[in-house]
């Protein structure tokens, strides 16, 4: 587990504590590994107070570095992103797993979020946004036979996939990574979009910058 975190002495807590449970529930050999990205507060202190986490330092503020560090510290077979404001539900790790013994064509694995603490009509507004991307993706993976989708913050990767492609590119900082990684895995293997391995997630950014 990849949880890159800027300032996330708040939300971060619930994410780890989410974590953990889930390996509880399912047990494997697993590794949590917090980038702290040139946080101010006290993420990095927290982070590192809680048993089984290693903290990383990456001073170079940027999701996109964030993530890098993070892959590049990590040592699993399989490498699960997931954002420090995210958490993950029963049955979340299990449904991975399963996935990846099922699927032996499979390179990464992503759901969409739930934007848990905004109002309803923002709620609506994402989940239909979450339903045309979705359609677009059936008709690009299944008709057009090009691309895919991936939601940064809730998907796993196959690590020989990812290093194989060079890598998280640096040509983004926050917005866009998702999709180019979904592009360009999908060349290499299969790249799955499922509402099954949704998480919930703050809308903190949604309230923000707005839905639009």
């Amino acid at each position: 587990f990849v949880v890159p975190a800027f300032n996330e002495e708040l939300l971060l807590p619930a994410c780890l504590a989410a974590i953990k449970a889930e390996l509880v529930r399912t047990p494997c050999a697993a590794e949590i590994i917090v980038v702290n990205n040139a946080s101010t507060d006290g993420t990095a202190a927290l982070a590192a107070a809680v048993p089984g986490v290693t903290v990383v330092d990456q001073p170079i503020k940027g999701l996109v570095q964030a993530r890098s560090a993070g892959f590049e510290a990590s040592t699993g077979v399989l490498v699960a992103n997931i954002d420090a404001d995210t958490l993950l539900p029963e049955g979340w790790l299990a449904q991975v797993l399963a996935a990846f013994e099922a699927d032996a064509k499979l390179v990464c694995l992503s759901g969409p979020y739930d934007y848990h603490d905004v109002p309803w009509r923002m709620r609506i507004a994402t989940r239909a946004f979450y339903g045309l991307g979705y359609a677009a993706y059936l008709f690009n993976k299944r008709v057009l036979g090009v691309g895919s989708m991936v939601q940064g913050g809730n998907f796993v990767v196959l690590r020989d996939a990812l290093a194989g492609i060079g890598g998280i590119s640096d040509r983004f900082t926050f917005y866009g990574e998702d999709t180019d990684i979904a592009r360009r895995l999908s060349k290499v293997g299969d790249v799955v979009f499922t509402y099954a391995l949704m998480a919930k997630s703050s809308g903190r950014r949604l309230r923000g910058d707005g839905v639009m």
